[in-house]
């Protein structure tokens, strides 16, 4: 590890040392279609270079780096007129080449539809992963994006349904819409983690996060919180929302959609400029959603309200303003615990306990009403070509107030003093919470840099970020409302509802059952990250971060004092090595991360704990070769935990006290594949191996997997076709599905083993895109297969559903 660092220090100190050879220079330009309105997604090459890109949604794009001289560039899509024009570069200066189409946004629009030649499930760039923009093959830290034509190819309308399709990743709970939660809980490479930024900052929400306003999804993997920090992320990765943006004219669409179990949404995108001059910009984006349960009771319903605002003030100054509010009601999905050894039930797998898999054990009343209110700030200044400034400011607000109910399984009395295994009974709990609370504030300021020392590119991100939460939430909860038969005749089924669990409430102490969480924590943070072309084919990059941390404590209402503040500080490394055999098409990474979280309370000694350190190295290929035709990545990861808190057990006159010593080791593969091999055809493939372990740890889970990871083994695949010409051109399918290994969700000597059975889960679709509607057929879960999901729990999951929708775009 000394070496690998020893070396990077060395090439980023060759980096600045190096003479200056050649002054570049740089293009940019824009694409407009004859009617005056940006062209996206539009491909520029430089003939004889092999170097190429796209614009954006903007019409712009740039070629940096440039040696002087005279170079032609052609502009391309499939249908469309070939354009071409000539461009001379001098040192240290920037030209400008204009593009006008002979085509309108119309037509266009009709061209990017029925053309299938672009990969268009792949995303080479990223603003966010490394807070630069950086090409795909320049990044060594590994990523996933999905994208609005993935998102609309399978006809997905929330965050949860979409990370379907990254690999190593699994959804371990739906979202519980309580406030502070941070929507559904996923599993990467062993860790838990949520969604809970937006634009690369704080963008919490806590219930089902709606799709309505997402550009696309980066699930950024492994410790990453050199760049973003310790409280929004986890030592599996990141997942961030990219939303969409206002654009140059007036255009939209309105979708509605029906399907199983009383499934309905209502949802609009609706965009126009507010001024003649097109710097005033706003876009609207906002869904109505219900869906049922494919149990006999249970249902969330809500509503999402998504503007956003920007003003361009001149050419180095602009604003972006946008909004997410949304609210809703909910019943909680199904989650059955285990509070007894695993011996005592009867069955370790899920498959074997005989529940009534369509059964929700508990009344459709017990309903939670939850709400996200959170505001964005953007100001861009352009100080000159080299230097940019981002300030970013985000306010995030979580409420819920309501029941949660809860179950877990009861072991059979011994009949005449023998045993009786098996379980043949649920007790009914639940967990409320009463006009919960949470609110995150976060300011960051970011300075970007691109520019040369000698002939060494540098590309610099220094960053400022303060991050405040304001926690005042409150659980009450019973652990026993009543046991039932699992099974046959419940002839007290439907005693589990809001009036009757409301008189228990009623009958007790709230001392006895109250839960509060009311603190106020502070984080102060200051990084730096440099990415370094030593050659055109060799890349280096080097960050640290400095975070402190500081917990105002809990507050108690019964004293009015704040116990247990403390504060900790932290330097956190990272570096990347990238490169190059094949420019542009082929890239050998390795990198190293690193991750860490603050932790409360005193060990059995008295002293104050230590924040707990992850360290991971990886390495692997990225691939993006045949004009973009096939995107890969393949790599191999391992991380280490270190300062893990655990029970002390080694001295009985100091019991309930801890020792911060445990590790957990983790490592796996990963893989995935984007490919675009023959007109028409689009197909995303991966595979994930994870295995990790607990050492160092409680004699009880020695050596063991951890019980809160995801399946060892997951693999997801989606097939799209679409015609391109004849009479059904725009029409198209697609087929795929997931796939996970056994996972033991119960780990543990005392406790036993427990496991949810493997499962293949298969989906379709059908569709007619047009450029003035699309019509779209999906069928989830094609065999109507049984299975769970869980985070220490079993989750029932949704059997085969349909759903159709209809859109019309203007």
């Amino acid at each position: 590890m000394k070496r690998i660092l020893l070396l990077l220090c060395i090439l980023l100190a060759a980096s600045t040392l190096t003479r200056a050879q050649v002054a570049n220079g740089q293009i940019t330009g824009t694409i407009k279609t004859n009617d005056g309105r940006a062209a996206g997604n539009i491909s520029i090459i430089i003939k004889g270079t092999g170097n190429g890109t796209q614009s954006n949604e903007q019409g712009e794009f740039s070629f940096k780096k440039m040696k002087p001289g005279t170079y032609t560039l052609s502009v391309t899509a499939v249908g469309l007129q070939k354009q071409e024009q000539q461009v001379t570069i001098s040192a240290n200066e920037t030209a400008t080449v204009n593009f006008n189409l002979n085509e309108n946004s119309a037509q266009l629009q009709e061209i990017v539809i029925s053309s299938s030649r672009i990969n268009k499930f792949t995303r080479k760039k990223s603003e966010y992963v490394g807070k630069m923009p950086l090409n795909n093959l320049e990044n060594p830290q590994v990523y996933t994006t999905i994208s609005k034509e993935l998102i609309a190819d399978q006809l997905l309308f929330s965050v949860d349904q979409a990370t379907k399709n990254v690999p190593g990743l699994q959804t371990m709970w739906q979202a519980t819409g309580r406030g502070g939660d941070g929507g559904a809980y996923y599993s990467s490479r062993g860790f838990i983690l949520q969604s809970q930024l937006r634009n690369g900052i704080a963008g919490n929400v806590s219930s089902r996060i709606d799709a309505a306003n997402l550009e696309s999804i980066e699930v950024i993997k492994g410790p990453s919180a050199t760049l973003f920090g310790s409280t929004l992320t986890s030592y599996g990765g990141l997942i961030n929302r990219v939303t969409k943006k206002p654009y140059d004219h007036f255009g939209g669409e309105l979708t509605y959609a029906s399907g199983s179990y009383g499934f309905n949404r209502v949802s609009a995108d609706v965009n126009t400029p507010l001024d003649s001059a097109k710097n005033v910009l706003f876009r609207l984006n906002t869904a109505y959603n219900y869906k049922g349960s494919f149990q006999d009771n249970g249902f969330d319903r809500g509503v999402i309200i998504a503007p956003s605002l920007s003003y361009k003030v001149n050419d180095k100054l602009s604003f972006l303003f946008d909004a997410e509010i949304s609210t809703g009601t909910n019943v909680g999905e199904q989650a059955i615990f285990f509070y007894y050894p695993i011996a005592q039930l009867g069955a370790d797998r899920a498959d074997k306990l005989g529940l009534d898999y369509k059964r929700s054990y508990h009344s459709n009343d017990l309903t939670q009403d939850y709400k996200n209110i959170n505001f964005f700030g953007q100001m861009d200044y352009k100080f000159s070509d080299q230097w940019v400034s981002h300030t970013n400011y985000s306010s995030t607000y979580s409420f819920s107030n309501g029941m949660s109910p809860y179950f877990f399984l009861v072991p059979n009395p011994p009949v005449n003093g023998n045993v009786n295994m098996g379980a043949d009974s649920l007790s009914r709990g639940d967990q409320s919470t009463a006009n919960s609370e949470m609110q995150v504030t976060e300011i960051q300021q970011n300075f970007n840099g691109d520019f040369n020392i000698g002939s060494v590119r540098n590309r610099v991100v220094i960053g400022l970020d303060y991050l405040r939460q304001n926690s005042n939430q409150l659980f009450y909860s019973i652990d026993q409302f009543d046991i039932i038969p699992k099974n046959g005749v419940i002839p007290n089924y439907n005693d589990f509802n809001k009036t009757k669990l409301n008189e228990v409430y009623e009958g007790l102490n709230r001392d006895d059952i109250d839960y509060p969480e009311r603190f106020i924590s502070n984080t102060y943070s200051a990084y730096v990250s440099d990415v370094v072309n030593i050659t055109d084919r060799l890349l280096a990059s080097a960050a640290l971060r400095f975070d402190h941390f500081d917990n105002k404590g809990s507050y108690d209402p019964s004293t009015g004092l704040n116990s247990g503040a403390y504060s900790q500080s932290v330097f956190a490394p990272k570096f990347g090595l990238i490169f190059q055999p094949v420019k542009d098409q082929l890239s050998l990474f390795a990198n190293y991360q690193n991750g860490f979280a603050n932790k409360t309370g005193l060990d059995y000694q008295g002293n104050t704990f230590k924040p707990e350190r992850a360290n991971q190295l990886e390495a692997g290929v990225k691939l993006n070769a045949f004009n973009g035709k096939l995107s890969s990545t393949v790599s191999y990861y391992n991380i280490k935990v270190e300062n893990i808190v655990r029970a002390y057990t080694l001295d009985s006159s100091l019991p309930n006290t801890s020792i911060q010593d445990g590790t957990k080791k983790s490592k796996g593969i990963e893989a995935e594949v984007i490919a675009n091999p023959v007109e028409g055809l689009n197909v995303i493939a991966g595979f994930a191996y994870n295995d990790n372990k607990l050492t160092d740890a409680d004699a009880d889970v020695e050596g063991r997997r951890d019980a809160y990871s995801m399946a060892p083994y997951t693999a997801n695949l989606w097939v799209s076709y679409r015609l391109s010409a004849g009479a059904l051109r725009g029409a198209g399918a697609g087929f795929g599905g997931n796939y996970a290994s056994d996972n033991i969700i119960v780990n543990s000597a005392s406790m036993g083993v427990f496991t949810l059975p493997k499962y293949t889960v298969l989906n379709a679709s059908l569709f007619y895109d047009q450029p003035k509607y699309r019509l779209g057929l999906k069928v989830d879960n094609l065999t109507n297969k049984q299975y769970w999901i869980g985070y220490g729990t079993m989750n029932a999951q949704q059997l085969r559903s349909v759903v159709g929708s209809i859109s019309f775009k203007f």
